[in-house]
């Protein structure tokens, strides 16, 4: 972990008015890992045992997280329930968490990512000041991106609404996830989706995965966030990224809607896993049905 990643999250935390304690082992490194599966392990077990800490906030997308799940204490992790922060491969401990502890969670940016005005309101509305009952709004950046860069713009793909409980994340997480003990298993939610850098083929082959796992037919809704760099190469052919989210999102003949603002991108929503929600596909909505912390 570089330092001036770890600046920045402190920076963060700083700036929304949290005490800071890191990890033990957070200048770990193991290879391209943030240290071993032990010492992640204990880390993460030292700061959920420790009573003055609430949140735990992973200071990047968190590659090898899917490596500690068979490790961790989810009995005590449910005996007291801490906000775990974070997106992309903190997408499986998110996924772990729900299924094993019954625990909301943050599907929200990492720490050490740009904390844009907009990001650290979004946290503030869902983490500290809770909200519901309004749709989620998406940033004037957004807006603005969506008018010239068809990934970011929001479209129906498949008409009507919906409610459940939110899951999903990482679409690659996700997808590499099933068929064991920490995939989604859930029946009826609002499954959100997103990726970064995939080629539309790869898109397709995970959501065809999901498809054929039944995780698409029996989600009560899709909502797709932003799939940013996900599109072919120039000059090289093949299914545009458009067809295979219509194609795959439409397959299951539930509400789905693409471009809502949450992914790899700078204005980020903060989605609490497990919480009901309504998504309104006609009008390209995600509304919270009931706050995330009491």
């Amino acid at each position: 972990m570089s330092e001036a990643w770890i600046a920045t999250a402190v920076a963060n935390a700083q700036a929304l008015g949290l005490r800071v304690r890191l990890g033990p082992n957070v200048r770990a490194v193991h290879g391209h890992y943030a240290g071993t599966v032990p010492q992640r392990v204990d880390d993460l077990h030292a700061l959920w045992a420790d009573p003055q800490v609430r949140a735990l906030w992973s200071i990047r997308g968190g590659a090898g997280t899917a490596q500690l799940l068979p490790h961790l204490d989810y009995a005590a992790m449910r005996r007291d329930p801490k906000a775990l922060l974070g997106f992309s491969d903190v997408t499986a401990l998110h996924l772990a968490l729900q299924r094993h502890a019954r625990l909301v969670s943050f599907h929200t940016l990492a720490g050490s990512s740009e904390l844009s005005a907009f990001s650290a309101q979004a946290l503030r509305a869902v983490l500290f000041e809770p909200q519901f009952g309004q749709p989620l709004p998406s940033s004037a950046e957004h807006l603005r991106r969506a008018a010239s860069d068809p990934a970011y713009r929001a479209r129906t793909v498949r008409g009507g609404s919906a409610e459940g409980p939110l899951l999903g994340g990482n679409l690659s997480v996700l997808s590499a996830l099933v068929g064991t003990p920490f995939g989604v298993q859930d029946r009826g939610a609002l499954l959100f989706l997103e990726d970064v850098g995939e080629l539309p083929y790869r898109i397709d082959r995970m959501l065809t995965q999901l498809e054929l796992a039944g995780l698409l037919r029996d989600a009560a809704a899709l909502a797709g966030g932003i799939f940013r760099d996900c599109e072919n190469p120039p000059g090289q052919g093949g299914m545009p990224l458009a067809q295979v989210i219509d194609e795959r999102f439409g397959a299951p003949g539930v509400p789905a809607v693409y471009g809502l603002g949450f992914g790899h991108v700078r204005d980020q929503l903060t989605l609490p896993l497990g919480v009901r929600a309504r998504l309104d596909a006609d009008a390209r909505t995600l509304t919270l049905l009931e706050a995330a912390v009491q």
